[in-house]
């Protein structure tokens, strides 16, 4: 009950206090409790803001344990051994091996000299290990963000055409890496979940389409026009330059066959030679560094000598050795102002495909990943790489399967990594210069030709769900035929749109009642003795109806029920009505007026009063036409009734499944109590009835506890009629309850098996069922309530206390669905008679269940 003081205010401020408890239970207790156990009646009380609120403050532990998550290798470093040790530095040569070739070709797809992608790729796997939580995740360069990173700083060439190409990818790393850091830092990991896997598939299949036609032309040494348009116009003009072509197309194209050549015979040798799988992976991983190195050699072979203007084919020429570009990374206004537009899609990229990679992953490998964390990785990455002169980085697929299949035991195989890149960067140079630019390029096409999306895949996206299929080719037509951005855009937003849909155009589903049972062969299961107690397959209390039970489908069977099963309203008058897509402020209104509609057209009127003139019928009703009211005044038919299916029921009783609803706001909540008093006024003189069932959530309950349901109206017009509360009970639990009797029978049976092999000591049986209480005196037991083939004693079935699952003042709540029915017949049916014994009673019209008009 409120204090005074705040009973003070409230009637200050004109707020009317609602009781606490405005449901009084009768005083003959109902079905949840006894009378001689009255002491253990729950009652349920409502949440209060204030818990509520301090349950959202960290406790010290709370926040120890979030510093602690920050830094996750402080878990596992402890425990490194040697074992640890030899997977993590073959894992991490053989990554090495890969991303040193694979960032040197992704930084030319970023329009930047190739060491950027030395850098990026030393940055990344020397940082990631501190904040990791997945093993196998390699964090670098990858096509997809350096064809963004490309795009991005050959669009800002042209209006800030006095800033370096690396100043603008650096600062694009450093804004999106915030961003991504702050994200994971606040611990909202979950809102990658916002993009789905079509948007995903769709965005990584248009972006290596995307790629591959961008790197064609210079895998083919054409040359005369811009590779960043559309990927569709790319196309075209290098069919048109084909004549062009020079000998660079020797060195990409021999390079492209040649690694799908090893790729492929590595996998037949694997499969042709089981013993030698890991053999033929491992020179299946090295391929890249195989090709590389050949054409470096054919490469100097031919060009040694020759001035950097006469080579026979494009090379890399110069790459500086060591970190030449480090320093604080610029990052002012009009850059950062020229690169707000491309953020959006900047952090999309950054976060899709390395959160979906680390937990397919960890999935595979029987681990979980922290969303959030992974995020706080790829922040702090991003933002410290462009110290050393990095763009921005993210999980890669290929080097995260590599890396996956040689092995890697723990995070700190990055460490590995670094120290080969390292040694690239400082060591190898020299070995660079002679990489001809058409091979890279081949490198390009092989790494993400895997990104495609195969055939077989969209097949099995059209037979979970074609409409996600159209979404898809979206995404990847928009991706050609424009931008890697836009295409992003598209998907993402088409996915947004059609959840936004399905539930906002959401329509519940009214429920008939069918009784079952489940048939194991030739038998009903549950009904054999051979099965022991209960049978083998559920418990059952062994009465002839146990192996039946109701189940509650769809009358229009939408869900693939058989059609054959007759199913029908529960009762005359009740309706169960199931929400399917939540229960709140989008859909509750079509929600709700499709549930009224149906009521409507298959119930009638309660009191089918007659307007003596035209003039008092709403102007919404105007009734049958004059020529039907002469015809019935001629035949003496009640005008009331004309047009009225005198064989429908109506309106008794509602039943809403919230099994689907978690939370209610105000809107669907007041939108309820509209629908209520419409109701009310539709089946006046009587009572529409609102039990609620399979509601699990204690706001929602306060909630609708607040707008007057979950406890019937008191009848004025019927002073002593009471309403008969049906609860759910369950036992407490302990040596008295069934549970223990049920178990006392099971090893009863163990002890009864060993005496027919061999004697068992009567004080041995004792001590082993001594903790078990005492039996009553039934079923073929002696009269001092001792089993009679052991003396020892048993507790009696159902001797332990019951009470109430929900509580008992509020009685239209219900656990399920079938004791939300019985109490809804049951009171439908009381009220029946309560009017049969008071001919005399005329309810007022305007009486219902209406506690309030809106809400307070």
């Amino acid at each position: 009950m409120p204090s005074k003081a705040s009973s003070a205010a409230a009637k200050a401020l004109g707020i009317k206090l609602q009781d606490s408890d405005p449901y009084k239970e009768p005083d003959r207790p109902g079905a949840s409790v006894s009378s001689e156990q009255s002491a253990h009646t729950f009652v349920e009380s409502p949440p209060l803001v204030l818990d509520y609120l301090a349950g959202l403050l960290p406790s010290g532990t709370e926040f120890y344990d979030y510093v602690v998550s920050l830094f996750p290798f402080l878990s596992w470093i402890g425990h490194y051994n040697l074992q640890w040790l030899i997977g993590d530095l073959v894992a991490g040569i053989t990554i090495g091996a890969v991303v040193v070739p694979q960032g040197m070709a992704y930084a030319k797809l970023a329009n930047l000299e190739v060491q950027f992608g030395l850098y990026s790729s030393f940055m990344g796997v020397i940082l990631y290990w501190f904040f990791a939580t997945s093993k196998d995740i390699t964090i670098g360069p990858v096509a997809v963000m350096s064809q963004l990173t490309g795009g991005i700083v050959a669009d800002l060439a042209v209006t800030l055409p006095d800033v370096p190409g690396h100043v603008i990818a650096s600062a694009l790393a450093i804004l999106a890496g915030a961003i991504v850091l702050f994200i994971g830092l606040i611990r909202c990991g979950w809102i990658v979940d916002l993009i789905s896997l079509t948007a995903l598939s769709a965005f990584m299949t248009g972006s290596a389409i995307n790629i591959c036609v961008g790197q064609i032309p210079g895998m083919m040494g054409i040359t005369g026009f811009s590779t960043r348009e559309a990927p569709y116009i790319v196309f075209i003009h290098t069919l048109q330059g084909l004549p062009r072509t020079s000998l660079d197309a020797a060195m990409g194209l021999s390079a492209l066959a040649m690694l799908y050549l090893i790729r492929g015979a590595c996998s037949y040798a694997a499969k042709r030679w089981p013993r030698h799988q890991r053999l033929a992976f491992f020179l299946s991983t090295l391929r890249t560094v195989f090709v590389i190195l050949l054409y470096i050699m054919i490469s100097w072979l031919v060009n040694r000598g020759l001035p950097a203007e006469d080579v026979k084919f494009k090379i890399l020429l110069d790459v500086p050795r060591g970190f030449q570009h480090a320093a604080a990374p610029v990052l002012n206004q009009p850059i950062a102002s020229k690169l707000a537009g491309h953020i959006p899609a900047t952090v999309i990229v950054l976060l899709i495909e390395h959160i979906a990679i680390s937990k397919s992953f960890g999935r595979v490998n029987n681990y979980t990943i922290n969303p959030s964390q992974e995020m706080v990785a790829i922040g702090v990455t991003n933002m410290l790489g462009p110290f050393l002169g990095g763009y921005a980085a993210t999980g890669s697929f290929s080097r995260t399967a590599i890396k996956s299949k040689a092995g890697v035991r723990s995070p700190f195989a990055g460490v590995i990594t670094g120290l080969v890149v390292l040694l690239a960067i400082y060591a190898l140079p020299a070995v660079f210069y002679y990489i001809p630019n058409a091979s890279l390029c081949a490198v390009i096409i092989h790494a993400v030709g895997d990104l495609i999306t195969p055939p077989n895949t969209i097949y099995q996206f059209w037979l979970v769900s074609p409409l996600e299929v159209f979404i898809f080719f979206v995404g990847v037509i928009v991706t050609v035929f424009s931008t890697i951005e836009n295409g992003i855009y598209s998907t993402v937003c088409l996915s947004a749109a059609v959840l936004l849909f399905r539930i906002l155009r959401s329509k519940g589903r009214f429920l008939g009642r069918v009784r079952v049972k489940s048939m194991l062969d030739d038998h009903v299961v549950g009904n054999d003795q051979e099965f022991g107690r209960g049978g083998e397959y559920g418990t059952f209390t062994g009465s002839p109806e146990a192996p039946s039970r109701n189940v509650f489908l769809p009358i229009t069977h939408a869900d693939g029920s058989n059609p054959e099963v007759e199913l029908d309203n529960p009762y005359p008058g009740i309706f169960i009505y199931r929400f399917s897509e939540g229960f709140n402020y989008t859909n509750a209104s079509h929600s709700l007026e499709y549930m009224t509609d149906y009521i409507f057209s298959h119930t009638r009127r309660t009191n089918l009063e007659h307007f003596d003139r035209p003039g008092d019928r709403p102007w919404n009703d105007p009734g049958p036409s004059r020529r039907k009211l002469k015809a019935a005044a001629k035949a003496g038919i009640d005008p009331g009734k004309i047009e009225v299916d005198m064989s429908l029921p109506t309106l008794k009783a509602i039943i809403l499944d919230f099994s689907s609803v978690n939370h209610v706001d105000i809107t669907s909540v007041q939108q309820l109590i509209d629908v209520r008093n419409q109701l009310d006024r539709y089946a006046a003189p009587d009572t529409v009835d609102w039990h609620i069932a399979c509601i699990t959530n204690r706001w929602a309950k306060r909630s609708l506890a607040a707008a007057g349901f979950g406890y019937p109206t008191i009848r004025p017009d019927v002073p002593h009629l009471r309403w008969k509360s049906i609860f759910s009970v369950a036992e407490i639990g302990g040596a008295q309850s069934a549970a223990a009797a049920a178990e006392f029978e099971d090893n009863e049976k163990e002890m009864g098996s060993s005496t027919r092999h061999q004697p068992a000591h009567a004080s041995d049986i004792e001590a082993a069922l001594s903790k078990k209480g005492t039996r009553s005196s039934s079923g073929g037991q002696d009269g001092d309530g001792l089993d009679a083939q052991h003396g020892a004693t048993k507790p009696a079935l159902n001797s332990g206390r019951t009470v109430a699952v929900h509580g008992i003042n509020r009685p239209l709540f219900h656990v399920d669905l079938t004791s939300a029915l019985q109490s809804a017949i049951t009171n439908v049916a009381a009220r029946g008679e309560a009017y049969s014994d008071i001919p005399e009673a005329e309810p007022d019209a305007g009486s219902g269940t209406d506690t309030s008009s809106t809400l307070p």
